[in-house]
C-alpha cells in the first residue's frame, strides 16, 4: 500500500539542487514510481532547461508556486529542497509538514526552518508513528 502522502499528492515540487541530485537517480527507482508518474516542478532562477531524463516545468519564483497552488490540482509535495522549503514557509505556502525525526543530534548542518523574524506558526499534529529503528514520523497541519 502506498503511503498516504503519495496517494494524496498530485505534483512534486523541488528546488534546483535537489532536482539536479534526484534527476539522474529517481527515474530508475521503483520506490519512486508514483512520483515519477506525476507532474514535476523545479523552482530555480538559474536553471535553463530541465534534465531530459526526468522532465520538469521550471518555475522562477515563489510567486509562481503561489500561482500553481491556486490551480485546480491537489496537494503538492516537496522533497529535500531545504532552501525552497524555508522560502515557501516564509511566504505562507506550506499547509502540512511530513517530518521524519531521527534519534540523533547534529552539531551543524542546514536549518529546516527559517530564521526570518515573523510571528509563530501554530501546528496541529494529525498523524504520528514510531518505527522499530527509533525514527518517528510526524505529520502536522499548519493552523491558518
Amino acid at each position: 500500500m502506498e503511503p498516504r502522502r503519495l496517494v494524496e499528492t498530485t505534483a512534486l515540487l523541488l528546488g534546483r539542487v535537489s532536482y539536479q541530485a534526484f534527476a539522474p537517480i529517481w527515474p530508475t527507482m521503483e520506490d519512486f514510481a508514483g512520483y515519477n508518474a506525476m507532474p514535476r516542478y523545479v523552482v530555480s532562477s538559474t536553471l535553463t532547461e530541465a534534465d531530459p531524463r526526468w522532465p520538469a516545468t521550471i518555475l522562477r519564483s515563489v510567486d509562481d508556486v503561489a500561482a500553481l497552488k491556486e490551480t485546480d490540482g491537489g496537494p503538492i509535495a516537496v522533497h529535500g529542497s531545504a532552501t525552497l522549503g524555508r522560502s515557501l514557509a516564509d511566504a505562507g505556502l506550506v499547509d502540512r509538514y511530513h517530518l521524519l525525526v531521527f534519534p540523533l543530534l547534529l552539531g551543524a548542518g542546514k536549518r529546516l526552518f527559517s530564521e526570518a523574524d515573523k510571528d509563530k506558526t501554530m501546528l496541529r499534529l494529525t498523524e504520528h508513528e514510531t518505527y522499530s529503528n527509533g525514527i518517528q514520523k510526524q505529520v502536522f497541519d499548519v493552523v491558518h
